[in-house]
Formats: C-alpha cells, sequence, structure tokens
C-alpha cells in the first residue's frame, strides 16, 4: 500500500442522512470524522424523500402480500411497481431473493428485526425531539392510512395485528371523524387508519443540513469527491487520484454501496428502488397530515416547503433517464382522492433508495476487515432508521454490545 495523502480517525463515505447521523454519534463519542460524498450534503435520497418517521410500519416490503399484488401491479408499465424490461436480467438474481424473503419463515425473522429497528429508532428519534434546533422541525399530526372499499380496509389487517403485538396505537376511523381529520375528501375514500403517534418532519433536506450543521461546527470536515477505490487497510483513492485512509471507516453511500463493497470481497445484492414525487405549492392544498394511499403506492405530505406527493417503486438502475410520467400519474390520481387539490406549478425529483432484498438494511462489518463498518440498504426508511442505525455504528465502532440482535442485519447474510 502507497502512503496515503491524509490520515483521518473516522471517514463516512456518504453524506445523505445515514452518514451524517452517524457523524453525529460519533463525534458525541469523541471521534473525528470526515465525510466524502460525490454531490454533497444530503443530494441524493435524503434531498426529497416523503419527510416520514415511519416508526409504525413494521411490515418488510418482501412480504406474502406484496407476492399476490407484484404479478397485477407489474403488468401496468406506470404503476405503484414496475420493472423496466431491458433491465429484468440484471435484476433476476435480486427477485429471487426477494421472493425467498416473502417466505413465512423468513418473513416472521424479518418482522421481528424490523420491530427492534423501529422500536431503537422511536427512542433515538425522541431524544432528538427534545434538541430545540431539531424538535422544531417535526410534526406529530399523526397520518391517515386511507382505503376505498372493506376489502382494501382488510387487506391491512396484517399492519394493524404486527402494530397491536407491538404496542402501536391505531384507530379505525371513518365517516365525520375521517372529514375531521382530513376535510376535503372525494367519496372514493371510505375509511382509514389513524396513527396517531406517526411523525414527519417539515422538510428532509432542512433535516439533513441542520445535522449537517451541527456536525460542522463539532469539526466536521466534507470532501466532495467520488471514491475510485478502497482496500481492506482503510486506504482510499479518490477519483482525482489522492488517497485518503482512515482508522476507521464507514459506507454509507446509500444505493451506490455495493460498488465499494465489490472491492472489499462482499458482494451484496443492493439494488435501487427508484422513488417519484413532485413538490406542490404549499397553498395547493390544506393538507392536515400525510395520506398514505397503499393500495396505489404513494404518500402526501404537508411540509413547510410545499404539499409532497410521491413514493412507488422502479426498477431500472442507477443510469437510466428518469420517467417523470410516473410523477403525472400519482399527481392525477391524488387530485381523484382530493378534488380540491392544486395540481399546477410543482417540482418534480426522482431520487435512487437504497434496498436488499428482505428490506433490511445491512450494518455491520465488512468480512475481511473489523475496522470497516457498512450502514446501508434501508429502502424507504432511510430518514426512520437514520438515528437508530448511528447508534447501532457508534455501538459496533466502540466495542460495545448493541441494544438490538444484530444477526438480522449482518451484510454476509445473504
Amino acid at each position: 500500500m502507497s502512503k496515503a495523502d491524509a490520515q483521518h480517525d473516522v471517514i463516512i463515505v456518504g453524506a445523505g442522512i445515514v452518514g451524517l447521523s452517524i457523524a453525529h454519534y460519533l463525534q458525541q463519542e469523541g471521534r473525528k470524522v470526515t465525510l466524502v460524498d460525490r454531490k454533497g450534503i444530503a443530494q441524493e435520497a435524503s434531498f426529497g424523500n416523503a419527510a416520514g418517521f415511519a416508526v409504525t410500519d413494521l411490515l418488510p416490503l418482501a412480504s406474502p402480500g406484496m407476492l399476490l399484488k407484484a404479478p397485477k401491479w407489474l403488468l401496468d408499465p406506470l404503476g405503484p411497481l414496475t420493472i423496466r424490461p431491458s433491465y429484468l436480467p440484471k435484476i433476476t438474481p435480486f427477485l429471487l431473493k426477494f421472493f425467498r424473503a416473502a417466505w413465512p419463515d423468513q418473513y416472521a425473522r424479518s418482522v421481528e428485526a424490523q420491530a427492534d429497528m423501529m422500536n431503537l429508532a422511536g427512542a433515538e428519534i425522541a431524544k432528538f425531539s427534545q434538541m430545540p434546533k431539531m424538535g422544531n422541525q417535526i410534526r406529530s399530526d399523526g397520518a391517515l392510512h386511507l382505503y376505498e372499499s372493506a376489502a382494501d380496509a382488510k387487506a391491512n389487517d396484517e399492519n394493524n395485528e404486527a402494530r397491536k403485538k407491538h404496542g402501536i396505537p391505531y384507530r379505525q376511523v371513518e365517516g365525520n371523524e375521517l372529514a375531521e381529520l382530513q376535510p376535503g375528501l372525494s367519496p372514493h375514500i371510505k375509511s382509514a387508519t389513524f396513527l396517531p403517534t406517526w411523525q414527519t418532519v417539515n422538510d428532509p433536506f432542512q433535516w439533513a443540513m441542520s445535522i449537517w450543521d451541527m456536525v460542522r461546527s463539532d469539526g466536521g470536515t466534507l470532501i466532495q469527491s467520488e471514491v475510485a477505490d478502497i482496500d481492506t487497510s482503510g486506504e482510499i483513492t479518490l477519483t482525482d487520484g489522492s488517497k485518503i485512509a482512515g482508522k476507521s471507516i464507514v459506507i454509507a453511500a446509500g444505493a451506490w454501496s455495493h460498488k465499494l463493497t465489490a472491492k472489499l470481497g462482499d458482494k451484496i445484492p443492493l439494488e435501487t428502488e427508484r422513488g417519484y414525487n413532485t413538490t406542490l405549492p404549499i397553498e395547493s392544498f390544506d393538507l392536515k397530515r400525510q395520506l398514505i394511499f397503499g393500495s396505489h403506492g404513494f404518500v402526501m405530505t404537508p411540509l413547510s416547503t410545499g404539499i409532497r406527493v410521491g413514493g412507488a417503486v422502479e426498477f431500472a438502475g442507477l443510469d437510466a433517464e428518469p420517467n417523470y410520467k410516473r410523477s403525472e400519474i400519482m399527481l392525477q390520481k391524488a387530485k381523484k382522492f382530493l378534488p380540491d387539490l392544486g395540481t399546477k406549478n410543482g417540482s418534480q425529483w426522482m431520487g435512487f433508495r437504497p434496498s436488499l432484498p428482505d428490506s433490511l438494511p445491512a450494518i455491520g462489518h465488512a468480512s475481511a476487515s473489523n475496522k470497516i463498518i457498512y450502514a446501508f440498504g434501508h429502502g424507504h426508511l432511510g430518514l426512520t432508521q437514520s438515528l437508530a442505525t448511528a447508534k447501532l455504528v457508534s455501538d459496533l465502532l466502540a466495542g460495545r454490545t448493541p441494544e438490538i440482535n444484530m444477526t438480522p442485519f449482518n451484510p454476509s447474510r445473504f
């Protein structure tokens, strides 16, 4: 190994919400952190996500119910779940692992692991809510999971059973109570599950930037560059040819993380669920709380910066051009359910959700080096689980036993 141009304490590859949260937690342990990101702070999935702390959602995407829905959804190229035909050969190994993860035995283990992760996430979010700079960015309005029929509501029974088992409050609402919780719903909506403890942030990018402000004020630095190579000694080669080394390395590079783990000998089946949204002007509708349209695969979130309508899943890799017709379809559906919604002057966006077949993140050491830790693959739950992941990574780097069973999150489990 050649001598690195610069020596660091902890290098975190990835300056999204997960990497930023890890940086903050490690600084509380007295570590000095350097973030490396090809685009800068929170410029990928953390920039435009749906803004929810979804700690009440315990069921993995890889589920028996999804196996029943998927064939119908896949027939619609603009539906809630689609695979571009040209990408199908590449994603087939991931899909086979996804289908295996949905079998009852693996699915049950994933639900319990997700529940543990969500309990930890809720505890860490509660701590952050006591910080004036962060707590005033959290909305505690609850959320409504909306249904168009009794059959639609019944399809959500498994979610509610999991919530009941793990002590998460919810109640079924309809009629006047539903109208009070969200005025302006169309008659197409017959009932809903109200989740009173659901929280959102005012704006996910601003949330990330606030954490960066804390990291920077505590001495954290950013190197804006892409990583060209990494080895098990902790040496990183940047695209300009310069080399940096760290006592510890954390790979939290979202949907690009598997490209780095492969260089370390770990082939991890990470895929990207491409998600789309449109952020409308704040005056477009008086949205009281996050609305979840589960049967259609999208949500609506009230932000301080507007009304965000987004979701759905597209598998097409990291290089294909966005298909913003998906955003337009979600707006049309939102208009159907909220007739007074103004749909003009919106800003469209597409982001890459880093996802693993069993819907659980990879958190743990690289197989070839205990000085390198992986922390990626959170799918739809990066914001939700970012603080919990930071707690787990700080425990691992300090040699402490984490509060939850880490076996389900082992990066080598595949």
